[in-house]
């Protein structure tokens, strides 16, 4: 009897999982479109992939990118849409913790903090159609000055979606920057 009511629970929970999943807009495999993408001069990646997984009350991320110099950026978290920090793991350890919340089904803001002082942030919108996402970097240059980034991403087929990997790319390297 015990082992019918755990079989239910592990169904209704994987039930549950599923049903975010496709809920979500925000679930799946994006690739940075450059020619639409807005960079500083020179910092655009050459190539950036975005893979988002429903993770309980939030989601993982990884991010991979390539750059013209062949310099390549990961990053990695597991965070949920509660504000509170989580741990970036990139190629070379940790990165800036990051925050995310949930304004609306298509919006989420993503915090990084150095520190107490929020030094990034991003503005991540996935448009109605779920086609599109659009990722708004404000950061601080080496000088000090505002940098504003523009990443806009193409989803890719469902079929595509697997344990590939996928940045805040540019991010990554700024967390690294300042870190």
């Amino acid at each position: 009897m015990e082992t019918r009511y755990c079989a239910v629970a592990v169904i209704l929970l994987l039930a549950t999982q599923m049903a975010s999943a496709f809920t979500d807009p925000f679930v799946g495999r994006y690739v940075l479109n450059p020619s639409l993408s807005k960079y500083p001069s020179g910092t655009c990646p050459r190539r950036m992939v975005i893979e988002i997984e429903s993770a309980g009350d939030g989601v993982h991320y990884r991010s991979d990118a390539t750059y013209a110099n062949g310099v390549r950026a990961h990053s990695e978290y597991t965070a949920d849409y509660n504000g509170k920090q989580s741990l970036v793991m990139g190629n070379h350890g940790m990165l800036l913790p990051v925050s995310l919340k949930r304004s609306n089904s298509h919006l989420v803001l993503a915090s990084y903090t150095k520190g107490f002082q929020v030094v990034a942030t991003s503005r991540r919108v996935v448009s109605k159609d779920g086609r599109r996402m659009t990722v708004t970097t404000l950061s601080k240059g080496r000088t000090g000055a505002d940098v504003m980034t523009v990443g806009v991403y193409e989803k890719q087929r469902e079929r595509q979606v697997g344990r590939g990997h996928g940045s805040d790319a540019t991010l990554g390297l700024f967390l690294r920057e300042v870190q």
